[in-house]
C-alpha cells in the first residue's frame, strides 16, 4: 500500500513545517496510482487546511511501524 507524504508550512509562520501522511485504503496500490491522484487529494487537503502552504510532496510505502502523533 502506498501513501501521499506531503510537506507543509504554514504560511504566517514559514519555519514551521511538517509531514503529513495521506493513506487510502484499498484505493492506492502503486506509486503510479498514488502519483495520478496526488494533486486532487493534496488540493482537498488544503482546503481543510487554509493556513498551511505546499512545499514538496511524494509518494511512498506506508509505514505500518510510524505511530501518528
Amino acid at each position: 500500500m502506498f501513501e501521499l507524504i506531503i510537506s507543509v508550512c504554514l504560511l504566517n509562520t514559514p519555519e514551521t513545517c511538517k509531514n503529513v501522511h495521506l493513506t487510502y485504503m484499498g484505493q492506492i496500490s502503486t506509486p503510479y496510482h498514488c502519483m495520478n491522484r496526488g494533486q486532487p487529494e493534496m488540493a482537498k487537503w488544503l482546503s481543510h487546511h487554509p493556513e498551511w502552504s505546499i512545499r514538496k510532496w511524494r509518494c511512498g510505502r506506508v509505514d505500518v511501524s510510524r505511530k501518528e502523533t
